[in-house]
């Protein structure tokens, strides 16, 4: 799933270099986007090079390709129909122990980048079924880790992260970090005297940096799931 920051910057790529053959400039996705620098550009760009979109070529200039498209929606259109998910008769947040087998079902709130922030959703209707000791105390919720920024930590694309909420980490916890109260993330955390770094797990992606009313911890990550296919 794509923010639509990022839908709309794809389809620009992607409709510029069908009609001229060369990707745009970044001045061009700037102006383009309506964006007030390129360094929001660079950030979008970054979140669809991670997610497999776009791949940048070594050693050119202007040098983006599109490697794949949208599951969900036609890059010609930025507001195709959504696809309802099937209904499941639970609130958001519940949280049901299941007798027989030992486990909680956990709300599956989405995507959540392992990399440059993604939109994070809320699915009404999409749990997960969670071994009870792979919880701790409180309140847990489980999202789906689109990227591969954590790799160095054994988290992978496609895996499922179990998150106890919270607004209180450790320096070096990973937790979801809401960025400027519209993007998710998962990172370690550092947080130094009138900054917060989101750190990555990986050498391909530097660490970001924000002011300290920018980012709000949601939770902290306590176990994963991979499943196998």
């Amino acid at each position: 799933m794509l923010t639509r920051k990022q839908h709309e910057l794809l389809t620009f790529i992607n409709n510029h270099i069908s009609e001229t053959g060369v990707s745009p400039s970044f001045d061009e996705m700037k102006d383009a986007l309506d964006l007030r620098s390129k360094s929001g550009v660079h950030r979008l760009v970054t979140g669809l090079e991670e997610r497999g979109f776009i791949r940048r070529l070594a050693h050119k200039a202007r040098a983006l390709e599109v490697t794949r498209l949208p599951e969900d929606a036609a890059l010609s259109s930025s507001r195709a129909p959504r696809r309802e998910p099937a209904r499941r008769d639970k609130p958001l947040h519940a949280i049901a122990a299941n007798e027989n087998t030992g486990s909680v079902s956990l709300p599956l709130h989405g995507l959540i980048a392992a990399g440059t922030p993604i939109e994070a959703l809320n699915d009404p209707n999409a749990f997960v079924d969670v071994p009870r000791e792979m919880l701790g105390r409180g309140n847990h919720y489980a999202l789906e880790v689109s990227g591969r920024s954590m790799i160095d930590d054994g988290i992978m694309d496609g895996d499922i992260v179990i998150i106890e909420e919270g607004a209180v980490a450790d320096n070096g916890a990973i937790v979801v970090a809401l960025v400027r109260q519209e993007e998710a993330t998962l990172k370690h955390i550092d947080r130094e005297p009138g900054r917060v770094i989101l750190r990555a797990a990986n050498p391909d992606f530097p660490p970001q940096e924000y002011a300290p009313d920018e980012v709000e911890v949601q939770g902290r990550l306590i176990s994963l799931i991979r499943r196998y296919h």
